[in-house]
């Protein structure tokens, strides 16, 4: 019996379909030259066209450039504005106010240092942490935080005071070392807002933590000193928590308004002219900013960083799309999501931007 040597047509059609042809405006893949001389931003601007997170990241850096370099004065001067802002003066320094937020491991790793250059050098209007978020700074101011492995045994570190954070290991003799620190500046604020009928907030409250750590090591000191506000609106949610629960039962009367600060963040993104999110993390941190944003009918630019998912429902795992539909993110604005490990890729991206600048506040 013969057999054909014809290719099935049904087949053929299949695999050989004939392609339309690409816009003009489509972008080629490509990635980086290692052939040529390449310094770190060259790497960094090759990533436009690497393709999946590389492309995100890119695109990341390009909306931060634009956070850091807008002026008012880019934009037309409208009839209805105010009379604040209507001389050049004025709008060539009226900048994009951006507001970052972060989780509390990534003050547990080196991040902790990126996030220190950003508010030493005043890149930032204001920032939102968890509790784990501002100890975790202090006390590495007095002691140190290690390198270990995820692989642990839970344990045994148990029985050895050693306390994991993912790949870190902090010796619990640090958190003695915080409540010797800390008990005595509770007792002093405790009597201060006995004296002036004033009670603290979460922000006041860090604020003069900063200014007690007096430490260049630490983040929150120089957002004391630069009078950058840190809002924690889970202030107790970690051995701040315990601290005050202790001191609860030795001196109690210690009060912490929760109002006050929503207040104060709403009405700093409410007032800003242009408003920008980076938020490295989900939870507290993301959407408390977020939600601050929806006062003012949503961020004019957006870049979150973290590894959640959307399929659960989580807003740690949303892309800024939801934010959209919600109205905590402008529609027709520019957002970004880059998953990843914030470990990984703020630093490249704060080289790629606010690095450039280094010891200025352009």
């Amino acid at each position: 019996m013969a057999s054909s040597s014809a290719i099935p047509s049904d087949a053929s059609a299949a695999i050989l379909k004939p392609s339309e042809p690409m816009p003009e405006y489509a972008v080629s893949v490509e990635g980086p030259n290692f052939d040529e001389p390449m310094s770190l931003h060259q790497l960094l601007g090759s990533y436009k066209r690497i393709g999946f997170q590389a492309n995100s990241l890119a695109k990341a850096i390009e909306i931060v450039d634009k956070m850091r370099t807008w002026r008012l004065s880019d934009e037309l001067l409208t009839e209805d504005e105010t009379e604040k802002y209507r001389s050049k003066e004025v709008r060539s320094q009226t900048r994009c106010d951006i507001f970052l937020g972060y989780t509390s491991n990534l003050i547990s790793s080196g991040l902790r240092e990126v996030i220190l250059h950003l508010v030493k050098h005043r890149h930032v209007r204001a920032m939102v942490t968890t509790a784990g978020g501002i100890e975790e700074d202090i006390i590495k101011c007095l002691g140190k935080t290690y390198l270990a492995d995820f692989n642990l045994d839970g344990a045994d570190l148990r029985k050895k005071g050693m306390n994991r954070i993912g790949n870190l290991i902090v010796p619990n003799d640090n958190y003695c070392k915080f409540e010797d620190w800390l008990m005595p500046i509770l007792d002093t604020m405790l009597k201060e807002q006995k004296e002036s009928g004033q009670v603290w907030t979460p922000s006041t409250f860090i604020r003069r933590l900063g200014k007690e750590i007096n430490n260049e090591e630490s983040v929150y000191y120089w957002a004391y000193k630069n009078d950058i506000p840190v809002f924690c609106p889970a202030l107790t949610d970690g051995s701040l928590g315990d601290m005050l629960y202790f001191h609860s039962f030795r001196s109690p009367g210690l009060v912490v308004d929760i109002v006050r600060d929503i207040r104060a963040l709403n009405e700093l993104t409410r007032q800003a002219k242009k408003a920008g999110m980076i938020i490295l993390g989900g939870g507290v941190c993301k959407h408390q900013i977020a939600n601050a944003m929806l006062i003012r009918n949503g961020a004019d630019y957006s870049v979150y960083i973290n590894t959640g998912q959307e399929f659960d429902g989580s807003d740690s795992g949303a892309r800024p799309d939801e934010a959209v539909s919600w109205g905590k993110i402008r529609a027709g604005s520019e957002s970004v999501k880059v998953f990843a490990d914030a470990t990984l890729v703020f630093p490249l991206l704060v080289a790629a931007t606010f690095g450039r600048d280094k010891g200025t506040q352009g």
